[in-house]
């Protein structure tokens, strides 16, 4: 182990205030997991979903939240506090109870998903301490986050994506019918989303109108913000990586298998174990089944989009290839 890896606490930050709570929490795990392999001292961070700050290295294992008894198991922890100071540039804590402890971090690993996590809050609070962290600052990953605004930055840079069409819940609220009637723009099937989360949770794809009213309200369940998309039929979900700041390198192209409409939550975190947790290996085809000149297209393009968002570390760029047509689709 290098006198440098012995000298930096990465404190893995995982869980939030987020319907996409549990993914985070197999995220974070994967992340400390890895971490440990290679040498560095990590302290898991586990933020619940009630916002109490929670450190002790039980939280460094899944076992822990795929006990039964976790809620009971958790209340036996001590929370901890953050100390608002910038002053030292580590972020530190404080346990609560009689005895208390003070743990410091280094470097803070982001491993949350979607709302209070991902979309730059907890970037906002790591530039306050001024602590250094690992990934995309807080406007790009709040523009990121959010499809609707990341589908316009597509459409003014002459990125080619799914025509679409957005809505906060005070539109939905005033001018429910216009809006129902305004989706007819667009061409039919579509998905409806919520506008800023992730994994694939509250999606719904719409063949007609019948069905729209209940699919915009079960995407304003999760969020007060909603997208329509065109859906593009014979496609392949496809996703590039990019990592590198200055120096962008893209991934290998990978293409998601699924056998529904679209790469649902079950396909990505359940079945056979989860696509996304490399366990359900006819999930992911690695490289993608496309050809060199359209994959070389999609790294091109994962490259750009990174640059425009000016995204710092490892960011990956979601598409929808198109079979019939083989045209490629900036998703998310």
């Amino acid at each position: 182990m290098s006198a440098m890896k012995k000298n930096i606490n990465v404190g893995v930050f995982f869980g939030s205030r987020s319907p996409e709570h549990d993914v985070s929490i197999i995220t974070g795990q994967l992340i400390i997991s890895e971490l440990k392999k290679i040498g560095y001292e990590v302290t898991p961070v586990y933020l619940s979903k009630e916002g109490k700050w929670y450190i002790n290295p039980k939280l460094g294992t899944l076992k822990f939240f795929t006990n039964p008894e976790k809620e009971n198991e958790l209340k036996k922890l001590n929370s901890w506090q953050l100390e608002l100071s910038a002053s030292s540039g580590k972020m530190t804590f404080k346990s609560d109870g009689l005895i208390q402890k003070k743990v410091m971090i280094d470097l803070a690993f982001p491993a949350f998903h979607g709302a209070n996590g991902e979309d730059g809050t907890i970037q906002g609070l790591f530039e306050l301490i001024n602590v250094p962290y690992v990934g995309c600052d807080v406007l790009s990953s709040a523009l990121s986050m959010d499809k609707a605004a990341t589908k316009l930055i597509y459409r003014s840079e002459g990125i080619q994506t799914t025509n679409f069409l957005y809505f906060n819940r005070a539109d939905w609220d005033v001018k429910r019918d216009d809006l129902m009637s305004s989706v007819n723009d667009l061409r039919w099937p579509v998905f409806v989303k919520p506008a800023r989360l992730g994994s694939s949770i509250g999606i719904t794809k719409v063949k007609d109108k019948n069905e729209l009213k209940n699919a915009c309200e079960v995407a304003l369940h999760y969020d007060d913000k909603v997208i329509i998309e065109e859906s593009v039929e014979n496609m392949s979900d496809i996703t590039c990586a990019v990592i590198g700041n200055e120096n962008r390198i893209p991934s290998l192209v990978q293409e998601a298998v699924f056998s529904g409409d679209h790469f649902n939550y079950e396909d990505k975190y359940l079945e056979d174990g989860g696509a996304q947790l490399g366990n359900a290996k006819n999930s992911l085809v690695i490289p993608a089944n496309i050809s060199d000149e359209k994959t070389k297209e999609v790294q091109e393009l994962a490259v750009k989009i990174y640059k425009i968002f000016g995204c710092s570390g490892i960011a990956r760029i979601d598409f929808l290839y198109e079979k019939f047509t083989q045209k490629v689709f900036a998703n998310e």
